[in-house]
C-alpha cells in the first residue's frame, strides 16, 4: 500500500503530515502534536520548522502556546492531500479492504468530505463507490467509521453500467456529483469522469 513514507523519509514527518491532513481544520500546539503521534518533543518542533518553512505549515502565537495550522494555499495542498487521503482513515480502510467489497471499479470522495468540511445540504454525497459491490461489507465499513467521526457519510454505489448510463443520459444527480472537487481513493479520475 502507497503512503507518504514511500516519499517521505522522516517518520515523524509522516505523522505530523497525516495528523494535519487527516484533520485538516485543526489547530496543534507542539505539546498536542507530541500526544497525537507519540513522537519526542525535540522531533516535532524540528519537522513542524521545516513544515513551516517550506510553506505547507503556518504558525500562529495565541497567549503562551504557538499553533500550527495547514495552509491551504500551499501548491502541493491538493496533491498530499490525495495521498493522505488514501493512507489514513477510511480511504486506508477502503483500499486495504478493496477485495472484500467485491470488484470495485472506483471510490472517490468529494473535495468537501476529504477536507472534512461539512455539506451545504443534505443531498450532497461524500463517497461515490463503482463496480460489483458487496453492500452489506461496504455499509459495515462505513457506519464504523460513522460513529468516529460522529456524522453520517452520505455515499452512493453504482455499478459500471450504470454509470456509462448516467453518463450518457446527462444523468443531473451523477453530473453533480462528477463536476465537484473530488479525491480519488481507487480507480483513475480519467476514465471515471470521460
Amino acid at each position: 500500500m502507497a503512503s507518504l513514507s514511500d516519499i517521505i523519509t522522516s517518520k515523524v514527518r509522516v505523522k505530523i503530515l497525516e495528523l494535519f491532513y487527516s484533520n485538516i481544520a485543526e489547530m496543534y500546539h507542539v505539546r498536542g502534536i507530541v500526544r497525537e503521534i507519540g513522537e519526542e518533543i525535540n522531533a516535532v518542533r524540528r519537522e513542524l520548522e521545516k513544515l513551516e518553512s517550506e510553506g505547507i505549515l503556518k504558525k500562529e502565537p495565541r497567549g503562551n502556546r504557538v499553533y500550527y495550522f495547514l495552509r491551504t494555499d500551499y501548491p502541493l495542498f491538493g496533491d498530499i492531500l490525495s495521498i493522505a487521503s488514501k493512507s489514513t482513515g477510511l480511504g486506508k480502510i477502503l483500499v486495504d479492504s478493496k477485495s472484500k467489497f467485491g470488484k470495485v471499479s472506483f471510490i472517490m470522495f468529494s473535495g468537501k468530505f476529504a477536507r472534512g468540511k461539512s455539506k451545504k445540504n443534505e443531498d450532497d454525497i461524500d463517497i461515490l463507490v463503482v463496480g460489483e459491490v458487496v453492500l452489506p461489507e461496504l455499509a459495515s465499513v462505513i457506519r464504523i467509521h460513522e460513529s468516529k467521526i460522529n456524522r453520517e457519510i452520505n455515499y452512493t454505489v453504482m455499478t459500471r453500467e450504470e454509470l456509462e448510463y448516467r453518463k450518457k443520459r446527462r444523468d443531473p444527480f451523477l453530473l453533480g456529483i462528477l463536476s465537484g472537487s473530488r479525491v480519488m481513493i481507487i480507480g483513475d479520475e480519467e476514465e471515471l469522469v470521460g
